[in-house]
């Protein structure tokens, strides 16, 4: 929250999602408390019916919805009105900085305009867990036309596997190797069943005239 507050420069704010059967629910929703910062408690224990969950929860109003990850850092000053920038150009698309791990490879933290979201029905495929969601939205915003990479803006992503951080129960759980089967087993099986591709023809069909 320092590292966000310290760098964003629009009207940006922050969801926090906390897991019902975290042991420090509580201290977190304290601390949130404390801070001023919004939370919501999610029962699907996984990031992605997290981020399945967050968004639905927005005004009406609001123009774009993002995911960093609580491993990601926002280091350039005004990321916020670069990402706000890029979608007002796109006027429906998906845009990312560069987390200085993955780079241009792969969108680890993204942002994208309201509408993608709640017209394709999710933020992420919901038969993943955690991995393969970047995957996603990369594929997603290319094949339909409005991906934009931002090399410029740094949202740093301190990942144990970038030396940044410790390998700690919270990682080695999600990053583990049956994990990366799995899901890389789900978004194979969304790409060829059609998934992506109805998702990427209602993009397309967003960003009409």
């Amino acid at each position: 929250m320092q590292a966000f507050r310290s760098t964003v420069v629009a009207e940006t704010s922050v969801l926090l999602i906390l897991d019902d059967e975290d042991p420090n629910l509580g201290l977190y929703q304290g601390e949130c408390t404390r801070l001023g910062v919004s939370w919501t408690v999610q029962t699907g224990h996984n990031l992605i019916t997290g981020l399945n969950f967050g968004y639905k929860t927005l005004p009406e109003d609001v123009f774009a919805v993002g995911f960093m990850g609580d491993d990601h850092r926002p280091r350039s000053v005004g990321w916020d009105r670069a990402y706000l920038d890029a979608l007002r150009d796109l006027r429906t698309g998906v845009v990312y900085g560069n987390d200085l791990l993955q780079g241009e490879a792969l969108p680890t933290q993204v942002a994208m305009t309201v509408d993608i979201p709640r017209e394709v029905g999710f933020f992420a495929p919901e038969t993943l867990i955690h991995l393969y969601c970047d995957n996603y939205w990369k594929d997603l915003g290319s094949e339909a036309g409005c991906l934009r990479y931002l090399p410029e803006v740094v949202v740093e992503h301190c990942h144990p596997a970038a030396g940044k951080a410790e390998w700690d129960e919270g990682h080695l759980r999600v990053n583990r190797h049956q994990s990366y089967v799995r899901d890389g087993r789900a978004y194979r099986e969304f790409v060829a069943t059609g998934g992506l591709q109805r998702a990427v023809e209602t993009v397309k069909r967003l960003r009409e005239p």
